[in-house]
């Protein structure tokens, strides 16, 4: 039975993550390691509580006691636990790097300590935001694994430095690592300040929908289930060193995302309000996914629109209590029960 060390848990991406491994390896057993900072939510896995495949364990991962305590009975790290919002990093870097580049650190010094045979795998999720961004008028324009590293904003650069220690740490200690960079995620349990389902509950709410600048920034999206199938691919499979880009072959700009968003529910164009942009907004993202197709064998076959995006919006509309608690912060009196005083 593989043991899975996997950071940031109880965040969108971890708990599908969690969902997925044991639904598909369910000689798995994985421990979720996870601050509960204002992402990551309990309620996302409280169902699997009970079940002993699966154990939560609240700390930091810039907690090196803790983390040293957890690493002897696993034999692999998934680090996903980051600080991920662009605009929250506009307005404050310093958690970004505290996380993204130290907690990454302490995770990768831990591992030396623990494994200095390099026998555990040390799984790092990253995203293509490292890479900049690509012109608007030059589609077959995408990024590689060999792109140049661009970053442009407090967010994608802390996550290119995570990216480049954990480079040097194979290198220069010879240590068991592979880096994925996706595009963006959607599906369930993605926090609501995030796009689709910002836009989706603004709707259901009666309130109109929050568009960037005139809309033409494009981005390749990626279901969230897609994703954790490629990553679970590069734990079993990956060449130790290598990098691989996971995307959802589904680019779209934002105002087509906004558009697709109010046909599945109904809405009309005048639900639109343009807004500021953002500083320094990227213009296009574009993943070229052909090394983990030919490497691997994997390829998304959970992305594709509508389907896809319909099958999201079903379960935001479904799942109202959900995020009514992530909005008004009632998940915090869950976890205040539940684990504080732990």
């Amino acid at each position: 039975m593989q043991h899975i060390l996997l950071t940031g848990g109880s965040g969108f991406i971890g708990s599908n993550f969690v969902r997925f491994v044991l639904r598909h390896r369910p000689d798995c057993k994985v421990t979720n390691l996870d601050a509960l900072t204002y992402s990551g939510n309990p309620q996302n896995l409280a169902d699997l509580e009970e079940d002993p495949r699966y154990k939560f364990v609240h700390g930091s991962i810039n907690d090196m006691e803790l983390v040293q305590s957890l690493l002897p009975d696993m034999d692999a790290v998934v680090h996903m636990a980051a600080e991920s919002h662009v605009d929250r990093s506009i307005l404050d870097a310093r958690p970004f790097v505290e996380t993204n580049v130290l907690g990454t650190m302490t995770l990768l010094d831990a591992m030396r300590r623990v494994d200095p045979g390099n026998q555990k795998r040390f799984i790092h999720v990253s995203t293509d935001e490292v890479y900049g961004d690509l012109p608007l008028d030059q589609p077959n324009l995408k990024f590689n694994e060999t792109t140049p590293y661009a970053p442009s904003s407090p967010y994608s650069a802390s996550k290119a430095g995570s990216d480049m220690l954990v480079r040097a740490y194979h290198h220069t200690f010879g240590m068991n690592i592979c880096i994925t960079n996706c595009s963006n995620n959607f599906g369930p349990y993605q926090f609501p300040e995030k796009v689709i389902p910002l836009f989706v509950t603004n709707l259901i709410e009666g309130q109109k929908v929050p568009l960037y600048g005139d809309g033409s920034n494009v981005r390749d999206w990626l279901h969230v289930d897609d994703h954790c199938e490629a990553v679970l691919a590069v734990l079993e499979n990956g060449a130790a060193g290598e990098t691989y880009n996971i995307g959802g072959n589904n680019e779209r700009s934002n105002l087509q995302l906004t558009h697709a968003i109010l046909e599945v529910m109904g809405k009309g164009k005048d639900m639109i309000e343009h807004v500021k942009d953002r500083l320094g907004h990227d213009r296009r993202y574009a993943i070229d996914a052909t090394k983990i197709k030919t490497d691997l064998g994997w390829e998304p076959t959970r992305s594709a629109w509508p389907a896809a995006l319909e099958s999201t919006v079903k379960w935001y509309i479904d799942n109202e209590p959900w995020w009514r608690n992530v909005k008004s912060g009632a998940y915090r009196e869950y976890y205040n029960k539940q684990y504080a005083r732990r």
